[in-house]
């Protein structure tokens, strides 16, 4: 009741909204506005995930799978490629930061394969690869937005957002879910930043010119001329 609620009530800004980023997605990059992927959710079953396109057609799935595997097994912090990800379109950066690229899955709320508070579904090559501990994330509904998402989510581990799924799974509840969505905005803006930052350095770094000795000059080959 409370998802469909919240959609019904946001639909004057969603609809109007939606159209402008698919017009985005048109004029920066050729191909379809839509990208639809299989994904996993309640109980392990798969289902047909959608979102906005934000990145180039036939974009290399290898990427992100070497760096998802690098994640999943080191105790590095779960933060994307983005800022320094060349698969990603123009734009495409910020609506994946703000987490626009995710509205079409409102139809997915819709049709009851998804909700708004819940943990993101993952895709199949993941979830072949999860533990049963692991597993038990999927004992929710997956959502937009989740208590790890609003638990600095760029700087957890995957260990950590496992137990941020977990706890959610135990003990969610409709105050629990109206918590959490009242924080994805302040979350959402201070990943936009963090997101902003790393695109910075990353800029910075590639503009830094390789530095080259200058030759040394040997002085006593030069004439010398006496007064």
């Amino acid at each position: 009741m409370l998802d469909v609620t919240c959609i019904l009530l946001a639909m004057p800004v969603l609809v109007p909204l939606s159209f402008l980023i698919g017009a985005i997605i048109k004029i920066v990059s050729p191909g379809p506005v839509f990208f639809q992927q299989e994904r996993i959710g309640y109980r392990g079953r798969p289902f047909m995930c959608f979102k906005f396109r934000t990145m180039l057609v036939n974009a290399d799935p290898d990427v992100h799978k070497g760096h998802l595997a690098e994640l999943m097994t080191s105790n590095r912090p779960m933060s994307k490629l983005d800022g320094i990800d060349t698969r990603v379109i123009r734009g495409g950066i910020w609506l994946r930061a703000l987490g626009l690229d995710e509205l079409p899955q409102l139809i997915n709320v819709m049709r009851g394969e998804m909700s708004l508070v819940g943990p993101r579904p993952c895709l199949l090559y993941e979830f072949e690869k999860y533990l049963p501990r692991h597993r038990g994330r999927c004992g929710a509904l997956p959502g937009l937005t989740g208590l790890w998402q609003v638990s600095d989510k760029n700087n957890t581990t995957f260990e950590e957002m496992i137990d941020f799924d977990l706890k959610y799974v135990r003990t969610q509840s409709l105050g629990m879910d109206v918590g959490i969505l009242l924080k994805t905005v302040p979350a959402v803006v201070c990943q936009t930043y963090q997101v902003r930052r790393k695109k910075r350095e990353a800029l910075r770094a590639a503009a830094v010119p390789a530095v080259v000795a200058a030759p040394s000059i040997d002085q006593s080959s030069f004439p010398t001329t006496s007064v």
